[in-house]
């Protein structure tokens, strides 16, 4: 058992998406993966390479879990490298939201890895209100995986 898990905190939930996900019985474009933690690209992307990095655990929020952004601190900072030199990004935003106030949609803890290009406008437009299409995922995930 590593410091972060005991039997209480090994559990996922039944009806949450991100468990689905993590559990791999829903799919998704995964671009990383330790033991504790997975990445995946958004798809509903605020700019390109827009990625969700979860723990494995069902935690339902940032302030909800004992040592819950150390135990994905690892994870967040794998992807933002691995965007910032597959993508060629210029910059990267980190986001995580906690509770229906703060506009949290999905209650299991997720960190956004936004991908931010020179040529965008600042933070202000953080967010592409037109998602991605699953030809630019697709794309993206390929240019990703091109240096596995």
């Amino acid at each position: 058992m590593t410091p972060f898990e005991t039997p209480e905190t090994q559990h996922v939930d039944p009806n949450c998406i991100f468990c689905k996900i993590v559990s791999g019985e829903l799919p998704s474009r995964r671009i990383y993966e330790d033991d504790r933690a997975v990445a995946f690209l958004d798809i509903g992307a605020w700019h390109r390479g827009h990625s969700l990095v979860v723990p494995k655990r069902h935690i339902p929020d940032v302030v909800s879990g004992t040592s819950s952004l150390p135990e994905i601190a690892p994870a967040v900072d794998a992807v933002a490298r691995l965007l910032m030199h597959r993508l060629a990004a210029d910059g990267i935003n980190l986001l995580s939201s906690a509770g229906q106030a703060a506009g949290q949609e999905v209650f299991h803890l997720h960190v956004h890895v936004v991908p931010r290009y020179a040529d965008e406008p600042g933070l202000r437009s953080l967010v592409n209100p037109g998602g991605a299409t699953d030809d630019e995922l697709d794309s993206v995930y390929r240019q990703i995986q091109a240096g596995a």
